[in-house]
């Protein structure tokens, strides 16, 4: 053995100089300075199975990044081994099949039971020499998968030759020998074995992490589909209604399958890999990307489902990179059928959507079509990607989610259950947030009634017009995994375990409730950024125009209340400086500077204050509870925290359900640590009686102004709502005619007073108002009418206290008037 390693050394020196020069890797994971190596210890590293080309690589990677090296031999204690170990593979011959060899750790376990000592750290290393999906045919599962069992030589040369900047190399944690399992057993070939396998399980994991499950062909997987039980009995039940025969039914059945399946294909990820690497080069100046460890603690064993908010078209494309470039398999995406067009559509397919229509309604078929082909997604692990809201916020706020999809997965994860072959399934909320969005016209002419055009190549060629125009940076952040059989059990116990005969009772209860859950953790998850601060202090102006200085001054505050008391967990704050947001925001064309002898103004004329309200909807969640205590000493200047807590209780649930904040386990709490921060900060003073407005400097009443005029709009549309019930009475109003005559009252207001936001009278914000109030328990429906008692008048006469007495008589006007 050690005078064919020296008479090879030779030939290995020149292999991993020619691997190295060729060799070009697009991901090392984590980072080689990361490695938490003990530098007393020797190192040997694994890799999952016998590769020459692995191996070279790998002893080319440790000699440049300073690693203990890979290539050679090293002895540990009387023990000669190499320093890039390998699992045996079973070979496989087409003329016969070998026997697996033992695994390589028996001569250091012996040694380890004789003589005590010589500990040893095994570092896991996977190499992928690109990322093909895991189908089983195909030439591009020859020149890229990473399993093809027949001629391995030949396509592993192709795969070098082919994928040499495609090469992704993931270390494991390291793993010391006296920490495998039962290394202390008399039998060193027992524990030889057990030690392979747990190196294998972690293998599997990253393997499944990187590439996913094994995808079936197409055409396999939609005839499979189409066959299925579920698809079969309601085709029987149709045909024995007299519908179309079985057989036109089946055929029926087979079309649905390839309208909705998706056919995700390594070219075009390859393909798109480079076209929006190009893109975003062009469009953004850069993606932050935070929290995917927490992603990538649970991919290897676990089916993910990420549920990203939705802001926009280019949500579908930029999650799917980030995920590729981060060393994840990219989901299959559900995407409505109105984006299968020429040319788009199949590139999309190819890429991993799948397609679906705007209802089910009426088509039995088809909803059991394509709950079929989710259940065999789901069931099989491939990680999936939806948008719970159902279509893009036009507002930019987080939508109310839709049931349907959520619905589904829930139902095929019970099914999995019930037969015995569930993986855990993890939903990952993910928060997108942009300075800047292509669609921001089309959404300012939607919010005004105008009709949302139809998707079309031809439009898609108008947005590339956009292209050479500055986009800024875009975050995405992740939010906290919700581990689906863990909230089951928390909402229903142990009832979902048990076998479903239909649909289970309490599933009508449980999805909204998982739909709110969701909905809160991608608002936990928030990006602030240049753009969204500027909204946040430009439009709590009166005249959406303010001071350099003072908007500078305002920056900040917000920066750090966020960082002292943040108002979501997992929400992130930009870098930089106040003066940077501002030029920032200026390069953009989001706002205005004006030169003026006594000190530069920033503002913003009627479109772009308009356009500001979208991306400040995005983050104002983040200011709830510090804009409503704010607000509440607008009118009042002294408060103790038992008046503030009576003032603001009965308000504050509806206010955390429209902005879908994370539900407070005490408010009094709550409150107690933001008016202290706001004391901290110099906004209040603190004595004996409680606290109180600052007089002094003028600047910091000016600051709690305007920190609680973020939360003005959403008080005066709860003013103007329950002017119109407590006017009308109980019984007589329906909740759609509640909601439209708040509405009505909301668009008056925000005309007489000069208001250019159509956001501020959306329909969807009264609708959302009424369904909180009935939650919460204010309203109730009799015969289809909306019924309270005098509860919700003696709180409503409460909160009116918040106002000032020219804000109150304002809305009394426009109430009246009306």
């Amino acid at each position: 053995m050690a005078l064919r390693h020296l008479l090879t050394t030779p030939l290995r020196a020149l292999m991993t100089r020619l691997i190295a020069a060729w060799v070009k890797p697009r991901l090392i994971e984590p980072d080689p300075e990361e490695l938490a190596l003990e530098p007393s210890l020797p190192v040997l590293y694994v890799l999952p199975r016998p590769a020459i080309s692995d191996a070279y690589l790998l002893a080319s990677l440790t000699r440049y990044h300073g690693l203990p090296l890979a290539g050679g031999r090293r002895r540990v204690g009387q023990v000669d081994v190499a320093t890039c170990l390998a699992l045996p593979a079973l070979r496989r011959r087409l003329w016969r099949r070998g026997s697996r060899p033992e695994p390589p750790f028996q001569p250091l376990i012996e040694q380890r039971l004789a003589e005590g000592g010589h500990e040893v750290q095994l570092v896991p290393v996977s190499i992928f020499w690109g990322r093909a999906p895991g189908k089983r045919f195909g030439f591009w599962r020859m020149v890229a998968a990473d399993s093809w069992q027949l001629t391995g030589r030949l396509r592993r040369l192709l795969s070098v030759m082919v994928n040499r900047r495609s090469v992704e190399v993931h270390f494991g944690a390291p793993l010391r020998l006296g920490d495998l399992p039962d290394v202390r057993e008399a039998d060193p070939r027992l524990t030889n074995r057990k030690a392979a396998r747990l190196l294998r399980v972690h293998f599997r994991r990253v393997r499944t992490r990187v590439l996913g499950p094994d995808l079936s062909h197409r055409r396999t997987l939609i005839e499979g589909v189409a066959r299925s039980p579920e698809v079969r009995e309601v085709i029987t039940a149709m045909a024995a209604e007299g519908r179309p025969s079985a057989g036109r039914l089946q055929r029926r059945a087979l079309r649905y399958g390839h309208e909705i399946a998706s056919n995700m294909t390594y070219p075009v990820l390859r393909f798109m890999d480079g076209l929006l690497r190009r893109l975003w080069n062009r469009l953004y100046d850069g993606v932050d990307v935070r929290g995917l460890a927490r992603v990538k603690a649970l991919a290897g064993d676990h089916t993910l489902v990420y549920v990203p908010c939705h802001r926009s078209h280019i949500d579908y494309l930029l999650l799917s990179y980030v995920l590729y470039q981060e060393g994840l398999m990219p989901p299959h995406i559900a995407a409505g059928r109105n984006l299968d067009m020429p040319l788009i559509g199949p590139l999309l397919r190819r890429g991993g959507a799948f397609f679906m229509r705007r209802t089910f309604r009426g088509n039995r078929l088809y909803a059991a079509v394509f709950n079929a082909y989710l259940h065999r997604l789901i069931s099989r692990g491939h990680p999936l990607e939806y948008f719970i809201e159902g279509g893009r916020s036009r507002s930019g706020r987080m939508l109310p989610a839709r049931p349907g999809m959520l619905a589904m997965t829930l139902r095929s994860f019970l099914r999995s259950a019930t037969e015995g072959r569930h993986q855990p399934l993890a939903f990952i909320p993910v928060h997108i947030g942009y300075e800047r969005i292509i669609e921001s016209a089309s959404y300012q002419r939607e919010l005004r009634g105008v009709k949302k055009r139809k998707e079309s190549p031809l439009a898609l060629l108008r947005v590339f017009r956009q292209i050479r125009q500055p986009f800024g940076r875009v975050s995405v952040n992740v939010g906290e995994p919700l581990l689906l059989a863990n909230f089951l059990d928390d909402e229903v116990g142990g009832a979902w375990r048990e076998s479903q005969e239909g649909r289970p009772a309490w599933l009508d209860e449980v999805v909204p409730r998982l739909g709110e859950t969701l909905c809160r953790r991608i608002n936990a998850a928030a990006a602030l950024n240049s753009i969204n601060l500027v909204a946040l202090a430009l439009l709590a102006t009166p005249h959406h125009a303010i001071e350099i200085r003072l908007l500078e001054r305002q920056l900040e505050l917000l920066v750090e209340l966020q960082r002292r008391l943040p108002g979501a967990a997992h929400a992130s704050v930009p870098p930089g400086t106040p003066s940077a947001w501002i030029n920032q925001a200026l390069a953009l064309g989001m706002v205005q500077r004006r030169e003026h002898p006594m000190g530069d103004i920033v503002l913003a004329d009627a479109a772009q204050s308009a356009l500001l309200g979208w991306y400040r909807n995005n983050v104002l969640h983040l200011f709830a509870l510090a804009g409503l205590t704010a607000f509440a000493f607008r009118h009042q200047p002294n408060h103790d925290l038992d008046d503030l807590e009576a003032l603001l209780a009965p308000g504050w649930p509806i206010l955390a359900r429209e902005l879908m904040v994370e539900p407070l386990s005490s408010l009094r709490v709550a409150l107690f640590a933001m008016l202290e921060v706001l004391t901290e900060m110099g906004l209040l003073a603190h004595d004996e009686t409680g606290w109180q407005r600052r007089v002094e400097p003028l600047d910091a009443g000016e600051c709690l102004d305007q920190l609680g005029q973020l939360m003005q709009p959403s008080l005066e549309r709860g003013y103007l709502l329950l002017t119109v019930l407590l006017d009308a009475g109980p019984g007589k109003l329906t909740p759609v005619a509640l909601a439209d005559q708040g509405r009505q009252l909301a668009e008056r207001l925000a005309l007489l007073s000069g208001r250019d936001a159509p956001e501020f009278f959306d329909t969807r914000l009264f609708v959302s108002l009424v369904e909180s109030l009935e939650q919460e328990g204010w309203l109730w429906r009799e015969q289809e009418c909306l019924n309270f008692d005098n509860r919700l008048c003696e709180a409503a006469s409460h909160s009116h206290r918040l106002f000032d007495p020219t804000l109150r008589h304002r809305l009394q006007l426009v109430t009246r008037q009306a």
